[in-house]
């Protein structure tokens, strides 16, 4: 008779064996499909692969989830077109192989490049063309472009269109566009999301759709409710804006010397209320003083698209005098240049700098979010501040971004990005590290908790693209229930989560595309479908 130990080690050695040939499975089948359908070298790497480490680090933007992951991807796939999507679907639905979709590989928790199953990740670096149509003002944009080639590309066609979108150029379309896509201009124009008007998406069965074919509630899904639990989103078609030729920008510095606990609680007396032409950001940052103490700075950075300096003025000395705002801190320029100006490149970069795509080390970094609906008073802001000075200078950053304006216009239930009226700012907390991890997550989480009096509640709201699993998330494998998808949901989409949740039923029952955060499936909804006792998918989950 075997002991229990040795029958064990059976179970394992037979389930481990099991999985090491369910993933050379998988990975045959990849082979033989691109065989099949004559698709081009260099599409599929493995680990035995020379540049295997590169590709995988070379868009990896937050190395901290890269050595506490066990799991390596079986397979980078860098497709061309869209047949080879389909057959990493076809192959990963039949090996039940997770796929993990990088655009500029920007996830806040790394979910576009990590798992803790076997998985392969879809890097769709090969697939960022640009289309630009002047006669409508329209674009097409292949989700592997990144937030810089899309500005190149619009200046280099006209000097009065723009697109509303990230500062930060190395961002990938796929995912930035998919949660929301807050911009310098969106007080004027909107999130990224609000200007989409059409999409190519190949969904689980391997069908590619556009917006007719996907119809009203899948497009609706895709426009801020995150791409990735509804298919894999290859191309977005953008309404573009319209800019004067020349815009002003100003980044004016204020110390607590300076006044800037008065200054920042104005702020939020009349960031959301000014001029929609006028997007005032404040970032927040503990740094040393001339006199070689600790201080905060709170930086005023804005962009003004409603005129000339002397129009800037006026508002500025009309709405928020105390700023001090001069003639001399107003920079004239093109929009183009202040997407450089906004991205911190030293002044006279050129434009194409906007193309390039860092490879190499990235910072270890923990991001959180949240949405203010009512002033912070002083004595708030001031813990704040002690909380800042307990991190190395220029460690960890807080970025007050107005609302308002146009933002302020469209119905919470118009995408299934909610944060419309009634948000005077979103906050973004970040802090970076090299070493000690958990000190400095500590350190934030700490700060989320004392944040909690003066922030959003029932829910307290979270931005999908600032990616927090502290909020809430799936198992690992990602499959979830629709309470355990709650927790995290009702935060990030509030009511608007019970539809994304149809949607996924709908359009994904298997599940098949899913990660910490993904929209669940209401399993008792596709039973009730399937057995013909559904009333009109009038449920209410």
């Amino acid at each position: 008779m075997k002991s229990p130990c040795i029958t064990f080690l059976f179970f394992l050695l037979a389930n481990l064996c099991s999985a090491q040939n369910n993933n050379t499975d998988f990975l045959q089948c990849l082979t033989s499909q691109f065989q099949a359908s004559n698709s081009t070298q260099n599409v599929i790497y493995t680990p035995q692969n020379s540049s295997y480490s590169s590709i995988f680090l070379a868009l990896a933007r937050n190395p901290h989830f890269i050595s506490t992951s066990k799991e390596r991807p079986l397979a980078i796939i860098t497709p061309n077109n869209e047949s080879e999507i389909q057959a990493t679907i076809h192959c990963a639905k039949i090996y039940d192989i997770l796929i993990r979709v990088r655009s500029g590989g920007h996830d806040y928790e790394g979910l576009s490049y990590i798992s803790q199953t076997p998985f392969v990740i879809v890097d769709m670096v090969n697939l960022r063309s640009i289309s630009i149509d002047t006669k409508d003002n329209t674009a097409w944009i292949q989700t592997g472009a990144i937030l810089g080639e899309l500005y190149y590309t619009i200046a280099k066609t006209s000097t009065t269109l723009a697109f509303t979108a990230g500062a930060c150029p190395t961002v990938g379309v796929g995912g930035h566009f998919s949660g929301g896509g807050y911009s310098m201009i969106s007080r004027k124009h909107g999130l990224a999301i609000d200007n989409i008007i059409d999409a190519i998406v190949i969904n689980a069965n391997g069908e590619i759709l556009d917006r007719n074919s996907m119809g009203d509630d899948h497009f609706w899904a895709i426009r801020g409710g995150g791409g990735t639990s509804f298919g894999i989103v290859v191309a977005f078609k953008v309404k573009l804006v319209t800019v004067p030729e020349t815009v002003i920008v100003f980044n004016v510095a204020r110390t607590l010397e300076q006044n800037a606990t008065q200054l920042v609680h104005k702020w939020q007396y009349i960031s959301d209320k000014i001029e929609e032409n006028l997007l005032i950001r404040v970032f927040l940052r503990s740094v040393i003083s001339e006199s070689s103490n600790r201080t905060i700075q709170a930086s005023f950075t804005a962009l003004f698209i409603g005129g000339g300096v002397g129009d800037l003025l006026q508002i500025m000395e009309k709405n928020f005098p105390e700023l001090g705002l001069v003639e001399r801190d107003c920079i004239e320029m093109s929009w183009i240049e202040s997407t450089l100006f906004f991205a911190d490149f030293p002044n006279g970069s050129p434009i194409n700098i906007l193309l390039e795509r860092p490879g190499g080390s990235h910072n270890n970094f923990k991001g959180k979010s949240d949405y203010v609906r009512e002033p912070i008073p002083e004595h708030g802001l001031e813990g704040i501040w002690k909380y800042l000075n307990e991190e190395y200078e220029n460690r960890a950053e807080l970025q007050f971004s107005p609302y308002g304006g146009k933002l302020s216009t469209i119905s919470e239930s118009e995408t299934p990005f909610p944060h419309r009226s009634g948000n005077i700012f979103m906050i973004h907390y970040v802090v970076g590290w090299g070493t000690d991890a958990q000190r400095h997550l500590n350190w934030i989480r700490s700060l989320y908790s004392y944040m909690t009096p003066f922030v959003s509640k029932s829910p307290r709201t979270a931005y999908l693209n600032y990616r927090d699993l502290d909020i809430g998330r799936n198992n690992n494998e990602g499959n979830t229930n629709y309470k355990q998808a709650s927790v995290w949901g009702f935060k990030c989409f509030k009511n608007n989560f019970n539809r994304l949740v149809r949607v996924k039923t709908k359009v994904d029952p298997s599940n098949f595309f899913r990660n910490e955060q993904s929209i669940p499936v209401d399993v008792s909804y596709y039973i009730r479908k399937n057995t013909g006792i559904l009333n009109n998918e009038s449920f209410i989950v």
